[in-house]
């Protein structure tokens, strides 16, 4: 189908159709990134066309309960951010708890965040950044994907290590935050290098510092935000596959299968590279309990950052 030379593998009872993988953000943004790589490398391996459903609203919510709620026959998947492991500590009467009502399926991978502000605004590094932003509280923007999203977090952490006051502006997704902040109507944001990287190349964007706790390969003359003025400050975006919480084993091994054999393929590595990330895998168990940590650690930063559940 692509040439890529994965071989397509015997058929058994799944898939035996198309595939539909849930995005519940809007198209454009970081989880379109891994997912539209991953729906074409499981579409060779497989067969059979994987198929990318974008259904953004209400801080994800709207298209993760669209997979809680689906028939547990593998067919009806979810590929989502780090911010699955948010959503409980933002909300009070969600219907539905992720943890108690899907399978965890496997990582997909794992970023960076870049701190990142308009090209327009006066602020050369981090410690230019709060000096500014102590000078004039509440009055420069910060974007995020959506109030709950791991970059919303990032930046209220950002905000209360710092202990300066930016005004949160939230966006239905991460395309139109960025469109925005490309174009002045926000000046600050944090997000990964795949989506940001051309804007900072074309010079609308000033790349600042990235989130890990170490400088990145692909951009070593970026310092950590860490080392830029906020000691211990570090953050990460991941995407992962999940599906109904009662997906049989066989199915759930399907994709568990199919995403590590893709993960070793040369055209899985070249587009993390490409992506600025680093690939995931591994079994459903071990991604399950790598959720239920990074549940823990974001509810630490909502209390921490004092939001109230909404």
């Amino acid at each position: 189908m692509f040439g890529w030379g994965i071989g397509v593998q015997a058929q058994s009872d799944f898939p035996n159709r198309s595939v539909r993988m849930i995005n519940p953000y809007t198209p454009g943004g970081s989880v379109d990134l891994v997912g539209r790589a991953l729906a074409a490398g499981l579409s060779e391996i497989w067969g059979h066309q994987v198929i990318v459903d974008n259904r953004p609203g209400a801080g994800t919510m709207i298209g993760t309960e669209i997979v809680v709620r689906a028939e547990p026959d593998g067919y009806t998947m979810l590929c989502t951010s780090s911010t699955i492991a948010i959503l409980s500590s933002m909300y009070k009467n969600m219907r539905f708890d992720p943890a108690r009502d899907l399978s965890a399926v496997a990582l997909a991978a794992v970023s960076p965040f870049m701190l990142v502000v308009n090209s327009g605004l006066p602020a050369r590094s981090v410690q230019e950044l709060i000096a500014l932003a102590k000078a004039q509280p509440g009055q420069i923007t910060g974007a995020s994907s959506g109030v709950g999203t791991t970059n919303h977090l990032t930046l209220e952490m950002f905000k209360a290590m710092s202990r300066i006051d930016l005004l949160h502006v939230p966006y239905k997704g991460g395309a139109p935050a960025i469109s925005d902040l490309a174009g002045g109507q926000v000046k600050v944001h944090f997000n990964t290098p795949g989506t940001l990287m051309p804007l900072v190349t074309a010079g609308k964007l000033r790349a600042l510092a990235m989130t890990s706790a170490k400088r990145a390969d692909f951009a070593p003359d970026l310092p950590t935000v860490a080392e830029s003025g906020v000691p211990g400050f570090e953050a990460t975006v991941w995407y992962g596959i999940y599906g109904p919480k009662t997906l049989p084993r066989r199915f759930l091994q399907r994709w568990t299968e199919a995403i590590n054999r893709y993960m070793k393929t040369p055209q899985a590595q070249a587009h993390w590279r490409r992506a600025y990330m680093i690939g995931g895998g591994g079994t459903s168990g071990e991604f399950t309990d790598f959720h239920k940590r990074e549940t823990g650690r974001w509810s630490a930063v909502v209390k921490a950052a004092g939001i109230e559940p909404q």
